[in-house]
């Protein structure tokens, strides 16, 4: 038995962690015998043999005639041969027994009384597939412990097998929580849809196990007891997510104590120090952090393991050095997992971190690689070559088109579109200077902007003062109106009295908003969160109408999508920029060019509204 180690937070590391795991729960025996269609993926715990011979007896490989192949001895051009036995044949008919040989039909002449002549003597065997050609009976056709592809279920149809041995972990998850909602159901205030449980239940099948949900159980002790012992009894392991922290309602730890034994309460890992593994009847129960990707990296980092351990063989994924676009810092003492977008820049991969927090799925949902900082590390540089784990096959991350700068709705329509070409893009809502500086950096394929100069123009003065000596290709997006969300409709001059949130500093919103500011003497500092930040036209509209706040300022499209209501305050251009070089050495990049310029792109800019097009898809270059 492993020592009982303090409950949290005395953190073990995550190697150790996995060592006292594997070490207490080294395999899991199950074997189940599952439809041959359903055997697609998983991994056989016998050998497979072949139930009949394939062919299971003499068949013509061709269209002609079958033979006896010492009738045709002597045969030629200057001595054809007219056979007095043969038998009219085509592909995949039975030869019978008597003959040995198939004859093309282009290559014999029919004689009137029906007979053949030949003009080429034939060989024993020639165009037949005799018994057992692809596989004799009883012969093996897969061996143990081998995952089986999609394409060999046919093959194993074909030899007679309808059903398939396989390894088999038998998982149960239960989902804890009086504030969890089923899948489906429009959440109410305090309520949070379960999804981590259906996270985990795709990717256990997609390890080769089988999972089977409880469901949602509230936070109440004997319920949760009463779905343990019976996850227990009917599974080889048990997942319970949530409950497995400190709070006053957080029951996994101390039900599985009391069941059975705590060894771990607390791993060196971020996100997700808070997971739990323990045992009840000597199986192994693992409580996850209720945050999704924490829940999601102790899937990853430690249940994925132990399925490898137990031969179920999941994938193992690729991993390539990356040049990190942006600093990571990171507090030391625990093994950090970020999420990353990655891509091919300038003929090098470069990976740009996506947000940090452990309830943001949309990380997961944009990223294709992540990577880990080591506990003995307390960040990364700028620049730093670190090693990323794709989540994505190398040919597809390739085709990313990494998109850093300023966020508009409209680039969510451009990568839908860009799909179709098989490219992918990885928008990062760094705001416009984020972008001009990821350019100078050459981190980013394209960065869209909107940078108000002293002079009323757009994007120029920025690009020529940061990248004086980079040519750049700009392509205009759109010309947008930018103007102040709220439930009713409020001025400029009414934003003293309100309380707004502001978007992040170096977005071009932001200077807009500065530029207005100060061009009417109002004072930030009179304004009511002012200081508040977000990310997004659609985070600031979201704000408002859940109430937080009174105004924000935004596009036009983020106002009419939530029913909001917009003063317009001003006009303005909207560009993707890319490096010339990288813009023709990429026909990814000209793609996404071409997308802009297109008659579909502006008609999705129109149905959003709020955007006009009489200058979209027009280029220009600097210098």
């Amino acid at each position: 038995m492993v020592t009982r180690v303090k409950r949290y937070l005395e953190l073990v590391s995550l190697n150790e962690a996995l060592e006292k795991t594997l070490t207490s729960f080294p395999y899991i025996p199950g074997v189940e015998d599952v439809p041959l269609s359903a055997a697609a993926g998983r991994v056989t715990a016998t050998p497979v043999f072949t139930r009949q011979s394939v062919p299971p007896v003499h068949l013509s490989a061709m269209d002609g005639i079958a033979v006896k192949s010492r009738d045709t001895t002597g045969a030629s051009e200057q001595r054809p041969v007219t056979l007095q036995d043969s038998l009219r044949v085509n592909t995949g008919n039975v030869v019978s027994s008597e003959y040995d040989a198939v004859i093309m039909i282009e290559d014999v002449e029919e004689t009137d009384n029906g007979h053949y002549t030949i003009r080429k003597a034939a060989a024993p065997w020639q165009h037949i597939r005799p018994v057992g050609e692809d596989i004799g009976e009883s012969e093996m056709i897969v061996p143990s412990s081998h995952r089986i592809r999609p394409h060999e279920i046919g093959a194993l149809a074909a030899y007679g097998v309808t059903t398939v041995p396989v390894r088999s972990v038998r998982a149960g998850l239960i989902a804890t929580g009086s504030e969890l909602v089923p899948v489906g159901t429009r959440p109410e205030a305090g309520q949070v849809i379960e999804s981590n449980m259906q996270m985990a239940s795709a990717c256990l099948r997609d390890f080769g196990a089988t999972p089977t949900y409880y469901g949602i159980v509230p936070d109440e002790p004997d319920k949760i007891r009463k779905a343990v012992i019976r996850a227990t009894e009917e599974n080889d392991m048990v997942i319970i997510s949530a409950g497995s922290s400190k709070g006053t309602r957080d029951f996994t730890a101390s039900i599985i104590e009391e069941l059975g034994e705590v060894f771990i309460h607390g791993v060196a890992i971020k996100p997700a120090r808070p997971v739990i593994i323990g045992t009840i009847d000597g199986k192994p129960v693992i409580g996850t952090p209720g945050y999704p990707l924490a829940a999601y990296t102790i899937i990853r980092e430690i249940i994925g393991p132990m399925m490898h351990a137990y031969g179920l063989q999941p994938a193992v994924p690729e991993t390539i050095p990356v040049v990190l676009s942006t600093r990571l810092d990171s507090a030391g003492g625990t093994d950090e997992f970020v999420l990353l977008s990655a891509g091919r820049v300038s003929n090098r991969w470069v990976a740009v971190p996506q947000s940090r927090g452990a309830g943001v799925q949309m990380s997961a949902v944009r990223a294709n690689a992540y990577m880990k900082i080591p506990a003995r590390k307390e960040g990364v540089m700028a620049g730093e070559e670190v090693q990323a784990t794709l989540m994505a096959p190398r040919s597809v991350v390739a085709e990313s088109l990494l998109i850093t700068g300023s966020h508009d709705p409209c680039i969510d329509y451009l990568g839908d579109m860009l799909r179709k070409h098989a490219v992918t893009i990885h928008p990062t809502h760094t705001g416009s200077m984020g972008g001009v500086l990821s350019l100078k950096k050459d981190t980013c394929h394209a960065a869209p902007m909107h940078l108000l100069a002293e002079d009323g123009t757009y994007n120029t003065h920025y690009l020529e003062k940061y990248l004086p000596d980079i040519p750049l290709t700009i392509i205009c997006g759109a010309e947008r109106e930018q103007g102040i969300i709220a439930p009713e409709p409020v001025t400029f001059d009414d934003l003293p009295d309100k309380r707004i949130i502001n978007r992040q500093k170096g977005s071009g919103t932001r200077i807009l908003f500065d530029h207005l500011l100060k061009e009417k003497g109002i004072d930030p500092a009179g304004i009511t969160g002012y200081e508040r930040e977000a990310t997004t036209h659609l985070a600031v509209a979201l704000a408002v109408r859940s109430g937080e706040v009174e105004a924000g300022i935004g596009v036009y499209s983020a106002a009419k999508a939530l029913g909001l209501s917009f003063t317009p305050i001003g006009t303005e251009r909207y560009e993707l920029v890319t490096r010339t070089s990288t813009y023709e050495d990429m026909p990814e990049v000209r793609k996404l060019f071409d997308t802009v310029a297109s008659d579909a792109f502006k008609e999705i800019l129109h149905r959003l509204g709020g955007y006009r097009t009489e200058e979209t898809g027009i280029i220009r270059r600097i210098p």
